[in-house]
């Protein structure tokens, strides 16, 4: 027991302590300077503006984290099954990556209100811009882990008259999946950041729409709660992916203590 409060405690009390140390500087430094309230408020009031109403950060955080993860599970999916042809396929990769580096350099911002006009203003565009933002980094991933395979294993699979489905199964899609997590880390708060964008469009709710109101209100202590909830959903989502990714993946050498 002693044991795993000691690892916790060596997970948890570096970043702790460097958050303490940024707060502490930030208050110093407003107080200080005599910053106006309206330019950057010191933490103090952020806080007490989140304790006033946390209920409505957390309603409106938790849609922005709907809408995001809808958006990540359509791009994940689509990324992936393009990622499975191209894998097996050096001509559709050339056909296809081209099309999908276009959707890469496409600005959202630009992309966002034409959505609007497509789909209109419900849940739909927002999940659309978190798709869009999240399928570059995981069908590059995805192609990569598929092809990263141990040449002796798939040689020795297929002397065994392996079919094409069983060398995907059971060789291919396990050598893909520290890369998937890897790309998860990276596409969760992409499509964070999307449904965010989205919301400043389509604004019915989320924190997109907080950020927005409170930013043409200069409403500074509103405006950075919403932005200290959308990172401490960032923060936790990654926390939560790294233990999941060391308990699925305790076989691959990325999961192992450095000791």
């Amino acid at each position: 027991m002693s044991q795993t409060l000691r690892s916790a405690a060596a997970y948890v009390l570096p970043p702790a302590l460097a958050l303490i140390a940024a707060f502490a500087f930030w208050e110093f430094w407003v107080q200080w300077r005599d910053i106006a309230i309206i330019v950057v408020p010191p933490p103090s009031a952020v806080w007490e503006r989140f304790v006033e109403d946390p209920e409505f950060f957390w309603r409106e955080g938790g849609w922005t984290l709907y809408e995001a993860t809808l958006g990540l599970l359509m791009g994940s999916a689509f990324a992936i099954a393009l990622a499975v042809v191209m894998a097996h396929s050096r001509l559709a990769e050339r056909a296809l990556f081209p099309l999908a580096i276009v959707i890469k350099v496409t600005p959202i911002v630009a992309v966002a209100p034409v959505l609007v006009i497509m789909f209109g203003f419900g849940t739909t565009p927002k999940i659309v811009v978190a798709a869009l933002l999240s399928f570059f980094p995981m069908l590059v991933n995805a192609m990569t882990g598929f092809r990263d395979v141990n040449p002796g294993a798939l040689e020795f699979m297929r002397s065994l008259r392996a079919s094409p489905w069983q060398l995907f199964w059971k060789l291919r899609a396990p050598s893909a999946l520290p890369y998937l997590f890897a790309a998860l880390k990276v596409t969760y708060p992409l499509a964070l950041i999307g449904a965010v964008v989205a919301e400043w469009f389509t604004g019915d709710r989320g924190l997109g729409l907080v950020i927005f109101v409170a930013n043409s209100n200069l409403d500074t202590p509103t405006l950075f709660a919403a932005i200290g909830v959308l990172a401490l959903t960032g923060v936790s989502l990654n926390v939560i992916l790294s233990v999941a990714e060391r308990r699925i993946l305790f076989w691959h050498q990325t999961t192992r203590t450095v000791q």
